[in-house]
């Protein structure tokens, strides 16, 4: 057995269409067969932010427009897109796999996570996902289905659904048996599929749990050397896109903590990294987390580029 590692793939990773998907996972095959290549077992997580839209916004027009294609539910939504985004990455890594003479299995668990039904998030809805609505239709809509819409952007009125935390991974023993049997696997796609307990067992519920968290989870349950997230930048930025930008090689705990209460972090983007880190490094013995560009992740775990998140 290598060193564990749990791989968060950004949406860099991946395209806004299948087509432009299919080319794009090419590129983070590669960098994942790398990893394969340096003897490291690796479990991959990613986002589904503009494919979980574009699915819900088929089904959403095309009810809409004829009303022979009934609504599809988020959670089934989160699902479909956790099938063709693991399709695509299960397609590229095996085939790099091939063409490099290693033998190993690759596999997608259509993962569900669990949430907490007192979890704050769903009394503040915050992510924007489908179509855009005047106020109008916006407030019928809510009226018929209990949805809850927001302003956004100048562009009209969208649902909004709630981003809980994530408590757990439904399918761990099934992703730890395929680990332990050295498959590469793919889960918790999109954050996974959120869900409550309900009546002794799980219920989907409309909600987008950040698949930076949901990885950061993975990663303690698994018992992950490492967590490394991938991005689009090489290193965490101290005064990012300033004259006097930083880049930062490593930082504490406290460190992070420092920078998060100074602002240094943009909410939808490293500000979520750092505190997945931070939730994953504090909560393991020697665990370190790594926040790193996809195209050097092989550089960045031999030490030459990224940021390492440490105790």
């Amino acid at each position: 057995m290598g060193k564990r590692l749990v791989i968060a793939l950004g949406g860099n990773a991946l395209g806004n269409s299948p087509k432009e998907q299919l080319e794009l996972v090419k590129e983070t095959a590669s960098t994942i067969v790398d990893l394969v290549e340096e003897g490291y077992d690796v479990v991959v997580g990613h986002g589904n932010g503009p494919q979980v839209g574009m699915v819900n916004l088929a089904f959403e027009n095309s009810h809409n427009k004829t009303g022979g294609t009934p609504e599809m539910p988020f959670p089934e939504c989160g699902a479909m897109t956790q099938g063709y985004i693991g399709y695509h990455l299960q397609q590229s890594i095996g085939r790099e796999l091939k063409r490099r003479g290693i033998d190993k299995p690759v596999a997608t668990v259509i993962t569900q996570v669990e949430v907490s039904k007192d979890d704050k998030a769903f009394q503040n809805p915050t992510k924007p996902i489908g179509s855009f609505y005047t106020k109008q239709e916006a407030e019928r809509i809510a009226a018929e289905t209990g949805y809850t819409f927001v302003e956004d952007a100048g562009r009209g009125y969208r649902r909004v659904v709630p981003s809980p935390i994530p408590v757990s991974i439904v399918e761990l023993d099934v992703v730890e048996t395929l680990v332990r049997k050295g498959t590469v696997v793919i889960t918790v796609g999109g954050g996974g599929i959120p869900v409550v307990k309900s009546e002794g067992w799980y219920e989907g519920v409309a909600a987008v749990i950040d698949k930076d968290r949901a990885s950061s989870r993975l990663a303690l349950d698994l018992h992950a050397d490492m967590l490394v997230i991938l991005t689009a930048v090489d290193r965490v930025c101290l005064n990012y896109n300033k004259p006097d930008q930083c880049e930062l090689a490593e930082m504490s705990v406290a460190e992070a903590r420092k920078h998060i209460d100074e602002k240094q972090f943009a909410p939808g983007s490293m500000l979520p990294k750092v505190e997945s880190c931070i939730a994953y490094v504090e909560n393991t013995e020697n665990g370190q987390a790594l926040i790193t560009s996809l195209h050097r992740a092989k550089e960045a775990l031999r030490g030459e580029t990224g940021t390492i998140i440490h105790k």
